[in-house]
């Protein structure tokens, strides 16, 4: 493997939480010149390791990820968020667990780093709110998402007016669940995001049903229109959606290593310039369906979503 070398004109990006996959996926477009799906533009140079654990994923993963990024990559292992933040341009939470994705950001957003934090942003409105709140007295851009909102398949799909306007769609994908991220915060988000990205904000209410092998969310909008995500634990894993239009239908299959290039290709061409290319109130939006889902889940009921501010 061809490590290339920093030069001083490259973005120095810094991991904060070591124990998902995605942290060694985005290193190893942006440090490995010889990969097929090589960012040019930004090296990762530092990290800390952080995990939780009460998290088995957490905890068993992060010491295997820290050894990769670190003798694989060059990258060099910091003690603390704070230090891995004065070190860089730009941060990347990569903690795999939601939950401690506010308390992070609350430790490094004094030192006025750009940041992108991973899917899900936050495990309730209220600490969404809270860092997007943070952020905008300290004049940072945060920017959060999961890498399947900017997937190839699915960005020429919704562009792809030639059938009329969107009416509805319905989006399945794999829904493994972790006792310690409540229902569909830990893979749900996934598919939640690409309905935000086809249907656009103005979800107004969210019923869902769930039993051992699958989740069904039935979203309204506030204009009527309808969609549907079907959470998968049996069956193939696999991302996949059908838009409804008005004179026709598409089925776009979702999966496409390319998620992570394009999500690395607009990290650094956004937030380097002090802006996300995901807007706020979206983010908040999912995570407010999401919270409706896993009521609604529990409760059987309809449940409406709350007003929500980004700040």
């Amino acid at each position: 493997m061809n490590i290339a070398a920093n030069p001083e004109n490259l973005c120095r990006i810094g991991l904060v939480g070591l124990d998902m996959s995605h942290a060694v996926e985005f290193t190893r477009r942006l440090n490995d010149s010889q990969h097929p799906e090589r960012v040019a533009g930004g090296r990762v140079v530092c990290g800390w390791p952080g995990g939780s654990a009460d998290f088995p994923l957490s905890c068993s993963r992060v010491g295997t990820f820290t050894a990769e990024l670190r003798d694989t990559f060059g990258v060099e292992i910091l003690d603390s968020p704070e230090a891995v933040a004065e070190r860089v341009d730009v941060v990347f939470i990569t903690a795999a667990d939601g939950r401690v994705h506010r308390p992070l950001f609350e430790r490094i957003v004094q030192l006025k780093r750009p940041t992108f934090i991973e899917k899900p942003l936050a495990t309730s409105s209220q600490d969404a709110r809270e860092i997007f709140r943070l952020a905008m007295g300290a004049k940072v851009a945060v920017m959060s998402c999961s890498t399947a909102r900017f997937g190839e398949p699915l960005a020429r799909a919704v562009a792809d007016s030639s059938l009329g306007k969107i009416i509805g769609c319905e989006v399945f994908g794999p829904m493994p669940e972790e006792p310690t991220q409540p229902g569909l915060f830990w893979y749900g988000v996934h598919s939640i995001e690409v309905l935000n990205v086809a249907m656009g904000r103005g979800c107004s209410d969210v019923r869902a049903y769930r039993n051992d092998d699958c989740d069904l969310v039935t979203a309204v909008w506030r204009d009527g229109r309808v969609a549907t995500f079907r959470g998968v634990r049996k069956g193939a894993w696999k991302f996949g959606m059908t838009l409804h239009r008005e004179r026709g239908f598409q089925f776009v299959d979702l999966l496409h290593n390319s998620w992570f290039k394009q999500t690395l290709e607009l990290i650094l061409a956004n937030l380097t310039n002090g802006k996300s290319p995901v807007d706020a109130a979206d983010t908040l939006e999912i995570i407010r369906i999401i919270e409706a889902a896993n009521a609604s889940r529990s409760s059987g009921l309809t449940v409406e979503l709350l007003p929500s501010k980004a700040g």
